[in-house]
């Protein structure tokens, strides 16, 4: 995929960046409601996917961030396709176990990222969560305070207890997160409910992507994590 380089200028909401592309300010498209303030610095290198859709708004879409030395991708929802690949190809070991793949699955009133399914009847529920704050190589999540995300989780514990397989799953999308945690300075309820969750049986898996611009690849490894305030 060709992707045109920019220089980030400012962030006027969530959903749109003014960006630099050869001299002149152009508006872009966030795909990210984080706050993503520590990637998203004035003249920070961005690369951004341009669209050819004249009905959009915008012309281009923010996916990567220069951070440190690394691409960071910033594309929220390319979480959900990078782990749903990742289960398909056999790569994530804790859920190899399942031959049938779906992408949403809604059950009540929940509708869950991922549901997997095998011969033997077994069911299991998967929710994603994209990271991209690290501080130092801990990487950290929400960035923000996520009511959705608390939701969720109270989603998969209702699951868990009904006799479900539930996984919340955190990719780490930054190349230097090298553990995990819940990020209980920017919301306490959130990362409360996250050690609730896994309290109550629903299991917690941790990985991290390898980016580049031509594609990004799962690292096939689980990450460590601590659930401590």
């Amino acid at each position: 995929m060709d992707y045109v380089k920019g220089i980030f200028k400012k962030r006027p909401n969530r959903f749109i960046a003014e960006v630099e592309i050869d001299g002149e300010i152009q508006i872009a498209h966030v795909p990210n409601t984080g706050r993503c303030k520590e990637l998203l610095v004035e003249d920070a290198v961005v690369w951004l996917k341009p669209s050819d859709n004249p009905k959009r708004k915008t012309k281009f879409s923010l996916h990567f961030v220069e951070n440190r030395g690394h691409l960071v991708s910033i594309y929220s929802q390319q979480a959900n396709e990078i782990v749903y690949d990742a289960i398909r190809n056999g790569q994530i070991k804790e859920l190899s176990c399942y031959n049938n793949h779906q992408r949403e699955k809604t059950i009540d009133n929940s509708r869950i990222d991922i549901y997997l399914t095998n011969e033997n009847g077994e069911e299991c529920f998967v929710e994603v969560k994209g990271v991209t704050l690290v501080v130092g190589t801990e990487a950290r999540f929400p960035d923000a305070p996520t009511e959705r995300g608390t939701k969720h989780l109270k989603e998969l514990i209702k699951l868990k207890k009904d006799g479900y397989r539930a996984v919340v799953f955190f990719l780490i999308q930054h190349p230097l997160g090298e553990s995990f945690a819940p990020n209980w300075e920017n919301d306490s309820v959130f990362s409360k409910t996250l050690n609730d969750a896994y309290e109550n049986g629903v299991e917690i898996l941790v990985y991290k992507c390898d980016n580049r611009l031509d594609g990004i690849d799962l690292v096939p490894e689980s990450v460590d994590f601590d659930l401590g305030r």
